[in-house]
């Protein structure tokens, strides 16, 4: 949930201590291009799109495989299954992801000596190499997309994109309840 750092405005709530959504957007007034959905979705796009101008060599990771060498250095995960988690993909897309990776010689898979029903998944040196690189890209074209940003304005909009992210987990389980 939130932190300390997270900006909190006054806010309805219900009976029952549930945040009431207040109407910033109506059908009358509404606009894409000024939805936070499109404009979260642009930045993102903006920045992959940054990652991918700063890998020059052909056959380098694209942005997509960044996540899971970066994971699977810094050990979040060793499984196809528990890497599929952690970048929030599903086991289908995350195996034709470590298809390209393993085509590279970024990582390879090896059946679990113990069930071997479970796949792990080793990076190679050149993939440990490549993953080492992901903080470095990042935190670089991050920081430039803040430019012009003052700290407190970048420990703000990181409680607003929590406070954002935390409504949408409290949906997201109240959603599953009411199935």
């Amino acid at each position: 949930m939130s932190d300390a750092n997270t900006p909190h405005a006054p806010s309805a709530e219900s009976d029952a201590g549930r945040r009431v959504p207040v109407d910033f957007y109506t059908p009358e007034t509404y606009r894409t291009e000024e939805s936070i959905g499109y404009l979260m979705r642009r930045i993102v796009a903006a920045v992959g799109q940054s990652v991918e101008t700063r890998i020059c060599e052909p056959g380098s990771p694209t942005y997509p495989q960044w996540v899971p060498l970066y994971k699977l250095n810094i050990g979040a995960a060793t499984t196809v299954a528990e890497l599929a988690r952690a970048c929030e993909l599903d086991t289908g897309a995350m195996t034709r992801l470590l298809d390209r990776l393993e085509a590279k010689g970024l990582c390879r898979r090896v059946r679990s000596l113990e069930d071997r029903r479970v796949v792990n998944i080793e990076l190679t040196d050149e993939g440990r190499a490549a993953a080492k690189e992901v903080p470095y890209v990042l935190s670089r074209v991050q920081n430039e997309h803040l430019a012009g940003f003052s700290k407190e304005e970048w420990e703000q909009l990181k409680g607003y994109l929590r406070r954002i992210l935390d409504n949408a987990q409290a949906l997201a389980v109240r959603g599953d309840k009411n199935d």
